[in-house]
């Protein structure tokens, strides 16, 4: 069955860095886009960042833009997201999720990021 696994989320403080892992299976990763979405309390979902199957194209979220950076790794599966220069206002549930062929989504459980000194 299709699963995503994301890991890498913690407790940072103001200024540092965190690296997201979200390890695919079950499906073709490798036609499939990727994305990062986050949710922090109270708000709605939003897109962080998006990559391409062949991780030509990549989209950011102004608020991340020069801090964030998506990449993948089509032989492990594995889509990443780093984090530089994190905020308060970074915290949230970050979520994985697959675009696959044919219009057929999925989601990871998520991973909590808490920026706080």
């Amino acid at each position: 069955q299709v699963q995503l696994v994301e890991s890498g989320g913690g407790l940072v403080q103001p200024g540092g860095s965190l690296r997201l892992s979200c390890a695919a299976s079950g499906f073709t990763f490798s036609s499939s886009l990727m994305s990062w979405y986050r949710q922090a309390p109270g708000k709605e979902r939003e897109l962080v960042a998006r990559i391409s199957s062949t991780a030509w194209t990549t989209d950011y979220a102004d608020s991340v833009k020069g801090r964030f950076t998506i990449s993948r790794d089509n032989a492990k599966n594995t889509v990443y997201l780093q984090m530089n220069s994190l905020k308060p206002e970074d915290t949230a549930v970050y979520y994985c999720k697959a675009n696959r062929p044919y219009g057929a989504e999925n989601w990871g459980q998520g991973t909590q990021v808490t920026v706080s000194s």
